[in-house]
């Protein structure tokens, strides 16, 4: 085999295993990288998954704006309820409603 063949034969053997590796793992709404987080919230939504709940409460205060809207959005179609929590409001703004849901997960845990 000469240089070249042998190289490209190599490049395409990382192009196969670079590939291979980019597929995710599950995904869990704990996950860091919104990325990850995203997909997760909403198959807990779709799935009506109740576990997923303390999490998204605490997802409320994350920095990341649609981490934020998705939890509210989920949250919304598990419970029913949005108590006053508005994704897109400041810090200073979302602090009451933050705290009316950590209340109200304290009321709901099992």
């Amino acid at each position: 085999m000469t240089f070249m063949a042998n190289r490209k034969w190599t490049i395409a053997g990382w192009l196969v295993l670079a590939a291979a590796g980019c597929g995710h793992g599950p995904r869990h709404v704990t996950d860091e990288d919104p990325g990850d987080k995203i997909p997760a919230i909403e198959a807990a939504a779709k799935a009506h998954d109740q576990r997923a709940i303390p999490q998204l409460v605490r997802d409320l205060a994350s920095d990341d704006s649609a981490v934020r809207f998705y939890a509210i959005d989920a949250l919304h179609r598990l419970t029913g309820k949005t108590l006053g929590y508005r994704y897109y409001d400041d810090d200073e703004k979302r602090k009451p409603a933050l705290l009316r849901w950590r209340e109200w997960e304290r009321g709901h845990s099992n």
